[in-house]
């Protein structure tokens, strides 16, 4: 579990500016934590990972606002994959203001010393997306469904930051074709599997 707090969550949504320009860096944290009202020193103890650990919490706080936004839109009425559909593009649109602050996070995650924490990232993403669009499974597809979700926003996010446009249209069409794609490919699945 990714610690939390006010201070953090302030301190991280001061670093973006920063962070699209300087990147993810010490110096970044120290300003973020400075503009939430703390003493810059403290820096070390709010992101004891550095900034990978930044980087993971503004993951995880992108994850909260997503949901969050999720709960305020009427999703009862839309089929499972409209709903993660909406919740991919609350997810892309609460960043996209921030979207060479996520090009440098991503850099930091892509580090050979971080693929840990990126494949955590990544899964609680995954799962905030599913939990957001009403999954409640507890089954074995729990695992696939995260893992086949994850592959496919992980392609999207690779597709949407290639330039520094923050319109998100070219990127959400790009996740209904992987999303059809997967389930053109479990529809054959299933039928290879009934002969």
């Amino acid at each position: 579990m990714i610690e939390r707090s006010e201070t953090r969550d302030r301190a991280v949504r001061a670093m973006l500016p920063v962070a699209a320009e300087e990147g993810w860096t010490w110096s970044t944290l120290r300003t973020g934590v400075a503009a939430a009202g703390e003493d810059p020193a403290l820096a070390e103890s709010h992101f004891p990972d550095g900034p990978a650990g930044a980087v993971a919490a503004w993951a995880d706080l992108a994850d909260r606002d997503m949901e969050a936004a999720t709960a305020a839109t009427e999703m009862a009425t839309l089929r499972t994959p409209e709903r993660i559909r909406r919740a991919v593009e609350l997810r892309l649109a609460a960043v996209a203001p921030h979207k060479r602050a996520l090009r440098r996070a991503l850099s930091v995650l892509a580090l050979p010393w971080n693929a840990g924490l990126a494949l955590r990232t990544a899964s609680r993403t995954a799962s905030a997306i599913w939990y957001a669009a009403g999954d409640s499974s507890a089954d074995f597809s729990w695992y696939t469904r995260r893992a086949s979700l994850g592959a496919i926003y992980a392609a999207t996010l690779a597709y949407w930051i290639r330039d520094d446009d923050p319109d998100t249209a070219d990127a959400l069409a790009f996740f209904d074709r992987r999303l059809a794609d997967l389930a053109r490919f479990q529809k054959r699945r299933g039928r290879g599997r009934a002969a």
